[in-house]
C-alpha cells in the first residue's frame, strides 16, 4: 500500500487546478472542442481559459489548432496522447486516495 502523503503528494500539480482539470476532463469526453464550446461549457471567461489551455499546451497534454471557417477564426482543442496518459494517472492515483479513505 502506497501511503497517504505519497498518493496526495504524487497528483499532478498542473491537472490538480480546478479549471485545467474540467478542461481536460471536457476534452476526455469528447474528440475535440472548440474555444467557444469549452469556454461555454465551462463557463470561463476568455483570458481564463485562455491562460488555462496554455499551461495545458506547454506540458504537451492540449493540441490546439487554429483555422479559418469563411472569414471566421477558430480554435480547436484536443487532448494528446500525454494528455490523456496523465489524466488517466491523475484518475488512478484519486481512487486510490478514496481507496484508502474508505478503509
Amino acid at each position: 500500500m502506497i501511503p497517504l502523503k505519497s498518493l496526495v503528494e504524487g497528483l499532478d500539480p498542473i491537472l490538480h487546478e480546478r479549471g485545467r482539470l474540467a478542461i481536460v476532463s471536457a476534452l476526455a469526453a469528447a474528440p475535440q472542442l472548440t474555444f467557444v464550446e469549452l469556454r461555454d461549457a465551462l463557463e470561463m471567461t476568455v483570458g481564463n481559459l485562455s491562460v488555462h489551455l496554455q499551461k495545458l499546451e506547454e506540458k504537451g497534454f492540449v493540441a490546439i489548432e487554429k483555422e479559418f471557417v469563411g472569414r471566421r477564426p477558430r480554435t480547436n482543442c484536443q487532448l494528446t496522447e500525454a494528455g490523456r496518459k496523465a489524466f488517466t494517472q491523475y484518475l488512478d492515483r484519486l481512487e486510490a486516495i478514496v481507496k484508502q479513505g474508505r478503509g
